[in-house]
């Protein structure tokens, strides 16, 4: 099984902040990007990934797709992050051997994510996001905090993060984030900075 040593901090990036905002925060230290795209046909999708590759391969930094097992195998990708109606984990594994994230939503989900052998869960929402037009009543802390101390792979936060959240989230013994609108939207220079200074 791969144990990847996971960056602490995962950027959300979708085909808008590609190339400017996503080569800004590299360039700024971000290691870990994450490419999720759900409006452009796949052809365009699979496009982008191609330029996110090339970006990502240039700063040495981890490349995870979301959803398209196809597209993480065309462009060779680090990883691929699943949500919980996407193709099953077991399924994943039998055509792709990099990273394997999940993303769910309660322990009941994040245990059986690890046990069909996720790389790492991503939990959340945490707070309120205007990120994804679905997504689910916020979680707060205190599931999070169990999680963390149920769970025995990363346990990636995500969801509404921004900097504000961020010492809290370490005292809840929150080792890892995921964010899109936390480091993108403003100055992702600062951002990038502010999120390294409690998360590197």
């Amino acid at each position: 099984m791969i144990n990847p040593e996971l960056p602490s901090i995962c950027l959300i990036v979708s085909s808008k902040e590609i190339p400017e905002k996503l080569e800004i925060a590299l360039k700024a230290g971000i290691k870990w990007i994450q490419y999720r795209e759900k409006e452009l046909p796949r052809k365009e999708i699979l496009k982008y990934a191609f330029w996110v590759k090339e970006i990502t391969k240039h700063y040495n930094a981890l490349l995870t797709i979301n959803d398209y097992l196809d597209i993480a195998i065309a462009i060779k990708a680090d990883g691929i992050h699943l949500g919980q109606d996407d193709l099953p984990i077991e399924v994943a594994k039998k055509f792709f051997s990099g990273i394997i994230g999940i993303s769910t939503h309660n322990l009941e989900e994040a245990l059986d994510a690890q046990k069909k052998g996720a790389h790492y869960i991503g939990y959340g929402p945490i707070f309120y996001t205007t990120t994804k037009k679905d997504a689910l009543e916020p979680k707060g802390y205190d599931m999070l905090s169990l999680i963390c101390k149920k769970i025995k792979v990363p346990v990636v936060a995500i969801g509404g993060i921004k900097k504000q959240h961020l010492k809290d989230l370490k005292a809840m013994g929150c080792k890892y984030v995921a964010t899109a609108s936390g480091i993108l939207v403003g100055d992702v220079k600062s951002n990038v900075e502010n999120f390294l200074e409690l998360f590197q």
